[in-house]
């Protein structure tokens, strides 16, 4: 049974990384105004929240099923403040800060109606802390992180981060959002 709870929480943490990469770009995307593969625009939005909605599943899977095995024996606290791992407490750190930053991202979106837009965007800005934190975690304490394939892999997920970043970053980006909106 270890093994299987060991094998679950790497396979769930792998399948997360690659899940927060589609969000952040989804994010991005719905930001633009822009459809997305023959989608309405508003489609695309919905596509962003089931998008984190599992990454968010497969999340808690990864970090609940780590806790659960005793290979990996990740107390509630170590799931919850950052650094507190007795087995590699700065990588383990970096993954409970990118859990941390999720559940603050979560909670803000389900209370949307509460804080109001202005208050949800600027908390929302953290899920662009949120990717290479959680990025590190995984090349850093991942099982698998020497592997090729898993480099391979990390790294085709950092290329599309980057890659919707730098577009987000650029002058054609706002342009372009705001003459969609109508704010130009």
């Amino acid at each position: 049974m270890n093994e299987v709870l060991w094998a679950f929480g790497r396979a769930s943490g792998i399948v997360s990384l690659a899940l927060l990469t589609a969000v952040l770009v989804l994010g991005i995307v719905s930001r633009s105004g822009r459809p997305l593969a023959g989608l309405p625009r508003f489609s695309v939005a919905l596509v962003h929240r089931s998008t984190a909605l599992t990454a968010v599943t497969f999340l808690v899977l990864h970090v609940g099923t780590l806790m659960l095995d005793p290979h990996a024996k990740l107390g509630l606290g170590d799931a919850v403040v950052p650094f507190l791992a007795g087995w590699n407490p700065f990588w383990v750190g970096l993954g409970t800060t990118a859990f941390d930053l999720v559940v603050a991202l979560v909670v803000t979106g389900l209370l949307r109606h509460r804080f109001g837009q202005r208050a949800f965007r600027a908390i929302h800005w953290a899920a662009y802390a949120l990717w290479p934190v959680a990025f590190a975690h995984a090349l850093g304490s991942g099982t698998d992180a020497g592997s090729l394939w898993f480099q391979a892999y990390a790294w085709a997920c950092a290329g599309a981060a980057a890659s919707a970043v730098l577009w987000r970053l650029s002058a054609g980006f706002a342009e372009t959002a705001a003459a969609r909106f109508g704010r130009v």
